[in-house]
Formats: structure tokens, sequence, C-alpha cells
């Protein structure tokens, strides 16, 4: 499954890049997000709860952050697993170039599912996920734009 979508965030890319990197930011902006535990610079750990059709689980998992060329460019790994449910595992490339009044993020992501979840069609995930990942960049613009204005 892929995903590409750019995202227009109306803050300096630098301050963008730093929340991307902030896990009580992150936390609050991931859909479902029960626990986000900040190993080092680069792991992260987190607990996530998530129903993608008539499967609801809580998956456990790592992430792993290369930061290529901040605040310009980084990439991002992980997996994580749900049990019965299934697992999933995959990553990420994030541009962030300046634009008049803001930054425009970019993102390709990849990911590979299994178990319950890759039963239950391609059609369902990739919405899903589409859902998930709008739901995502929308808190974390809001959250960008109330910091802009404090």
């Amino acid at each position: 499954m892929e995903l590409k979508e750019e995202v227009f965030i109306a803050a300096p890319r630098d301050k963008v890049y730093a929340a991307l990197n902030d896990p009580e930011i992150l936390k609050a902006c991931i859909p479902g997000c029960e626990e986000l535990i900040k190993h080092s610079d680069t792991e992260l750990e987190a607990k996530v709860v998530l129903k993608i059709g008539p499967v609801k689980a809580k998956f456990g998992g790592n992430v792993t952050l290369n930061p290529e060329n901040p605040p310009e460019r980084f990439s991002l790994s992980g997996q994580g697993s749900g049990g019965a449910a299934g697992f999933a595992k995959g990553g990420a490339a994030v541009t962030l170039a300046e634009q008049e009044g803001g930054t425009l993020l970019t993102y390709d992501a990849k990911a590979e599912i299994g178990g319950k979840l890759a039963q239950l069609g391609n059609r369902l995930i990739q919405s899903t996920s589409k859902k998930l990942a709008a739901k995502f960049f929308q808190s974390f613009a809001e959250k960008m734009d109330a910091s802009a204005a404090a």
C-alpha cells in the first residue's frame, strides 16, 4: 500500500520540523494514540487503538527516525503488532519546503500489512489509511496554527 500527499502548514519550516519531532504534539495528533514514548532522538515507541472496518485492535510498535537533512527532509520506518488483528510495517519519506506563509509538507509512505487486517481488502485499508492520515495532518495543522497565534 502506498500513500502520497502534500499538506500546507501555516508555520515556518523549522517550527514544523521541531513539532514533527515532539512526542507530546505527535501523541495529541495521532488518531487513537494512547502512549508515545521517546527513547532517543531517533527511537519512539507507540501504543495506538485503531478500528479498521470490523477489526478493532491495540497496536504496539516502534518507529525509527532518520534525520537525513534536517529541517528539509527526513524519513522514518516502523513496525507494529496488533496481536490477532495482524501486523503492519513500513516507512515514509517526508520533505518540508519553505513557501510564502508557511511550509509545504510532502510525504510518500509505503506499508505492508498481514493477519486479519490484510483479509479486509486493499480498498478498505487504503481508504481508512487516507482518513487517518488526513485526521493526523488536520490536527497537526490546527496545533501549529494555535502555537503561531500564541
